[in-house]
């Protein structure tokens, strides 16, 4: 799957937990933990397979439930510990829903179960590695998957996936666009404390006076 595909599934996952456990929108801090967890798996393996060839394909470590789940439960730890719970929560879903979904789409879209790209080290998947470089390979993926779109040669699944898309950012905005409601509410505090301080500054300035 892409990167963006495990976040749409992950923010899905998550915001219907915050509604139906919560009974709240999801927070930026946690909305954007379960983003970045969500493509983690990802970010460990794929380099560490297609530019230094320490697995053979992009599925180890990072996609292990024998590292995702104590990864998960860390986290989890650290966050209440902080007094944050719903960060740990959503880091760990993110993760865990990462090797899930995975599995899920080798089924649908290679029509195979593919559990051992899940079981790192005791059955490692085996395969070849698509190219020397991650960039490289991404940038190549990339194209081929853009150019499906753009031409519109888009198969049922691929049509679902555009579906989720939409439905994510629909959710997204209903849950009042997290991260970026922070980012700009943070932004307008900086801009209303500067004001604040020029304002301060020119009524006690001599020459204002």
């Amino acid at each position: 799957m892409w990167p963006w595909e495990h976040a749409i599934v992950a923010y899905l996952s998550y915001s219907l937990l915050c509604h139906l456990v919560v009974r709240d929108s999801p927070g930026g801090l946690d909305a954007f933990a379960v983003v970045v967890a969500s493509v983690l798996p990802d970010l460990i393996d794929k380099p560490l397979a297609w530019t230094y060839g320490v697995f053979d394909v992009g599925y180890g470590l990072g996609h292990s439930i024998f590292f995702a789940v104590p990864v998960a439960i860390v986290a989890g730890t650290v966050a209440r510990a902080a007094d944050r719970p719903l960060v740990g929560l959503a880091f760990g879903l993110g993760y865990l829903s990462h090797p899930f979904a995975d599995i899920v789409d080798s089924v649908f879209r290679q029509d195979t179960f593919l559990i051992e790209i899940t079981l790192w080290p005791i059955a490692p998947a085996e395969g070849r590695p698509p190219g020397p470089d991650i960039l490289d390979v991404f940038v190549t993926l990339a194209g081929r998957y853009a150019n499906t779109v753009l031409a519109g040669d888009l198969s049922t699944y691929l049509w679902i996936q555009v579906g989720l898309a939409v439905l994510t950012a629909l959710v997204w905005l209903l849950d009042g666009a997290p991260v970026l409601r922070e980012c700009l509410r943070a932004t307008g505090r900086a801009i209303a404390t500067l004001l604040g301080r020029d304002t301060a500054s020119s009524r006690t300035d001599p020459e204002q006076r």
